[in-house]
């Protein structure tokens, strides 16, 4: 896997706070040195990064969401081993090595349509990547923890959790926006779902949170056109009929009974850095609250996209990498 990079403890080891007295997550998480490894290993978790921005710059939008990986990871290592939320169950695999393609995504204009169509090539070589790591850990049973990037990385996900499980599976997403493009364009952040849907990987997808504004009549005709495969809610409904987010996700559990992911786009959640950052979204505390609703319901997977802590705008929000190791951690407590 020559675009993977395996952790050791010494690569952590010098982001971990130490102190007398108390044990922190990153002092206590497991390792592997290839994916062989994951099948005899008794650990449920496995986290890893994607480091990339390629997928949301080929969908016209800010770049930044590869430095979303880094900030989380040192936050969770950070996170205090208790009673509450132990680590004995998490696999620290690695991250993936992009940074020859980000090299040359940075020489394209996606303003020139042969550049646009040369970044959108490179994201179909992220998907291969991506799914040749992520169906060994499918397949070995495990649940994969998967941050960073954009929501490109939803398509080889749901392909390598569609290929190991041999079956079409489902899917809850809270997102601003359904990434349910048309295919015609080639590969980008904004059409993994629909990738997915067509090559019949994607049985059954749930949305909830979108913004009026920012999905095409043409998507939603789309969308509509498969009401026992696609549910979508909108956060404009939410306001205007008074109703919860945490109902919304009590359909969307109903609506993907079976083997089932979780996709969290950040831009979802207000003033919450992303490559498509909405002064109006669900809260945070919202958020978290979804997420352990889970409890009591197999996922089989957690993917946290487009969240940043630089963009190229030069919009900067450190407290990103907390957040997402906020989310993480609740999405484990959830599942354990």
């Amino acid at each position: 896997m020559s675009k993977f990079k395996f952790y050791t403890e010494s690569d952590i080891d010098p982001i971990i706070r130490k102190r007398t007295g108390e044990i922190k997550l990153g002092e206590c998480l497991k390792f592997v040195h290839s994916l062989d490894e994951l099948a005899q290993s008794p650990c449920k978790f496995v986290l890893l990064g994607v480091p990339e921005d390629i997928g949301v710059r080929a969908n016209f939008g800010t770049g930044g969401t590869h430095t979303a990986w880094e900030a989380a990871l040192k936050e969770l290592v950070n996170i205090q081993y208790t009673s509450k939320f132990k680590a004995n169950d998490l696999i620290l695999l690695g991250c993936f090595d992009f940074l020859e393609e980000m090299a040359e995504a940075d020489k394209l204009d996606p303003a020139q349509p042969e550049e646009l169509k040369a970044l959108r090539t490179i994201v179909e070589t992220i998907d291969l990547e991506v799914f040749n790591v992520l169906f060994p850990i499918f397949s070995a049973g495990k649940i994969p923890l998967i941050i960073g990037g954009g929501h490109n990385n939803s398509y080889p996900i749901l392909k390598a959790f569609s290929t190991a499980y041999k079956q079409a599976i489902n899917t809850i997403n809270l997102d601003a926006h359904a990434d349910f493009r048309l295919l015609k364009d080639g590969r980008h952040s904004g059409n993994g779902f629909s990738y997915a849907f067509a090559e019949n990987l994607l049985e059954k997808y749930a949305v909830i949170g979108l913004h009026e504004n920012y999905n095409s009549q043409a998507m939603i005709n789309e969308m509509s056109a498969f009401p026992d495969r696609i549910l979508f809610r909108f956060y404009d409904d939410l306001i205007r009929l008074s109703q919860s987010p945490e109902d919304n996700m009590v359909e969307a559990l109903q609506f993907t009974k079976g083997n089932r992911g979780l996709e969290v786009d950040l831009d979802c959640m207000a003033n919450v850095l992303s490559s498509a950052v909405s002064p109006t979204g669900f809260s945070i505390q919202q958020v978290r609250a979804m997420i352990m609703q889970t409890a009591g319901h197999s996922l089989k997977y957690l993917h946290l996209a487009e969240g940043a802590i630089h963009l190229q705008n030069g919009k900067e929000d450190s407290s990103i990498g907390k957040l997402i190791a906020y989310l993480v951690s609740d999405f484990i407590k959830a599942q354990a």
